[in-house]
C-alpha cells in the first residue's frame, strides 16, 4: 500500500467502519493539503462525524467545530456550518476528475471558502471538476468508505476514529 509512496503524503484515517489511505497531492493543491496535514497532526479530525453521506455521490465530513464528537462544541444539526479556526482557503481547482476515491474539499458558494471540510466520492462526479479543490485519492480502504451510513444529516453517523499523516505513524 505505501510501497514507493512518500510517507509524508500519505494520511492514515481509522474510521468507525475500518482503516482508509489516502495519498495526498501536494503538487495539485499545496495549500490545501498543507492545511489537512496541520489539521491531521494536531488531532482536529478526531471524533468528526460524516455528517453528509449521499449514496452513489459522496461522504463528507470535517467539520472540527461543530461535528467533532466529544468537544463542546458538538451540535449535529450544526455539523457541516463550521470549520477551523483557521483562514479559509484559496480555491486551487485543477483538471483532476472527480471520480471514485477522490478527497476533494468542501466548500461554501464562494469557491474561496474550503477550510477543513472535505468529501470522498463514492463514484465519478465529474460535474464537479474545476468547481471544487482535488487533493487526495483513497489507495486503500475504500471498500470501508463505501460501508459509511447515509443520510442528510445521518442519524448517528459514523466517524473518523483519527487521522495521521503516515510519517508520523
Amino acid at each position: 500500500m505505501l510501497e514507493g509512496r512518500d510517507p509524508e503524503n500519505v494520511l492514515l484515517m481509522e474510521t468507525t467502519k475500518g482503516d482508509v489511505a489516502i495519498e495526498l497531492f501536494p503538487d495539485l493543491a499545496p495549500g490545501h493539503v498543507a492545511r489537512i496535514k496541520e489539521l491531521a497532526r494536531e488531532g482536529a479530525y478526531d471524533g468528526v462525524v460524516f455528517h453528509r453521506v449521499i449514496d452513489g455521490f459522496m461522504a463528507q465530513t470535517g467539520d472540527v467545530k461543530f461535528g467533532k464528537k466529544d468537544s463542546s462544541s458538538f451540535n449535529p444539526g450544526r455539523a457541516g456550518m463550521g470549520g477551523s479556526d483557521k483562514p479559509d482557503l484559496k480555491a486551487e481547482f485543477s483538471n483532476m476528475n472527480h471520480g471514485r476515491g477522490t478527497c476533494s474539499m468542501a466548500r461554501a458558494q464562494n469557491p474561496n471558502s474550503a477550510n477543513s471540510q472535505f468529501f470522498i466520492c463514492f463514484d465519478d462526479a465529474g460535474f464537479l471538476n474545476r468547481q471544487y479543490t482535488v487533493w487526495g485519492q483513497v489507495i486503500s480502504g475504500m471498500d470501508n468508505v463505501d460501508k459509511i451510513k447515509r443520510g442528510e444529516p445521518v442519524k448517528d453517523p459514523d466517524s473518523i476514529v483519527s487521522m495521521k499523516v503516515a510519517a508520523d505513524a
